[in-house]
């Protein structure tokens, strides 16, 4: 099975393309413009196993909603596109997470319905570059587009650098998990995912 996927997308705001492989082995190559959202993705792939590269020119001068945005739609287009018809993946997988003070609970589904539940708050504005009120916007996107169901709680903690890093390695164990090839059954009772 060869789940590695190119990816492209340019607007009048972003240029971005890449390649992923879902089973690689959490190498990455990243330059998003935003120190801090650089540092979320290779934590992620690290903990995932995921192998990424990503280059991207965003319009960081007006703000960088667009490029936050942005990446997580294409981020989950070519994971959706990467997972293929998901034969033999286990689906579901859930992560508690802890980050020194910081606790969050991540679980997904891949299961070709994207719905996205977040429950949790930040009490500063930014984290280095990053606008907080972008966190729970890059995993609605990342969701939408990949297909997949995400809750996610930040059940405690007051560093909000933790509580990003905590949700960002939640999700890269529990899709580890959920997308972990085991046999060659289509895990639905309706056939398809």
């Amino acid at each position: 099975m060869n789940r590695i996927t190119k990816f492209e997308r340019k607007t009048h705001e972003t240029e971005i393309s890449g390649k992923l492989n879902l089973d690689g082995t959490g190498k990455v190559a990243v330059k998003t413009g935003i120190g801090f959202l650089d540092h979320m993705l290779e934590l992620f792939c690290f903990h995932s196993g995921i192998d990424l590269e990503l280059k991207v020119k965003g319009d960081l001068e007006v703000c960088g909603h667009h490029s936050i945005e942005d990446i997580a739609l294409s981020l989950g287009e070519a994971f959706l596109i990467a997972m293929g018809d998901k034969r033999g993946i286990l689906r579901y997988g859930c992560c508690y997470l802890p980050m020194d003070e910081c606790l969050t609970r991540t679980v997904v589904d891949l299961s070709g319905r994207p719905y996205h539940v977040f429950k949790g708050s930040f009490e500063s504005t930014l984290v280095g570059a990053f606008p907080t009120e972008m966190v729970r916007h890059f995993f609605y996107s990342f969701c939408m587009t990949a297909k997949i169901t995400l809750h996610q709680e930040i059940l405690y903690g007051h560093n909000d650098h933790h509580k990003i890093e905590s949700l960002f390695k939640g999700l890269a164990k529990a899709i580890e998990s959920a997308g972990q090839v085991m046999d060659d059954q289509l895990r639905s009772t309706k056939g398809v995912l």
